[in-house]
């Protein structure tokens, strides 16, 4: 399989909005109705303007992204239908190529997003609080060696 990685363009908002929504569901069902609507609102008007972002194409469709504010990682999503096929991995190992150490912020209960990050070698940093739901989330850190 040849993984294709490129910058988002605006053109690809509806796919990008769609592997969000498909893999936010699963990775965040602790979440209530008005977190996801808040983030339909805030990913197009708010994060993605802000972000240096990554889609990963497969068969000329995107399927998952990665939002790098500097080495933090804001958002990686991968369409349910799309995982374990190597492309969450992919768009990690371009925003280390980008950026070498990295960092992101994962909710505790989000066990699909904290096994994903491990396995790609990060480590508990500390535990913060998300003012908007007052969940945990744990802050991680990526070394380069």
């Amino acid at each position: 399989m040849n993984i294709k990685i490129r910058q988002y363009r605006d053109t690809d908002l509806a796919e990008v909005m769609a592997a969000w929504e498909s893999a936010s569901k699963v990775a965040h069902p602790f979440m209530n109705k008005d977190f996801f609507e808040q983030e339909r609102h805030n990913i197009p008007g708010l994060y993605l303007p802000n972000a240096d972002t990554w889609v990963v194409i497969d068969e000329n469709k995107v399927v998952g992204f990665i939002a790098l504010i500097g080495n933090e990682i804001g958002g990686l999503f991968v369409d349910v239908n799309s995982h374990r096929k190597g492309f969450g991995r992919a768009l990690m190992n371009k925003a280390e190529q980008i950026h070498g150490d990295l960092q992101v912020k994962v909710f505790k209960q989000n066990i699909i997003g904290r096994k994903f990050y491990q396995s790609y070698g990060f480590a508990f940093d500390s535990e913060l609080t998300w003012p908007a739901t007052g969940d945990i989330i744990y802050k991680l850190n990526y070394l380069t060696q």
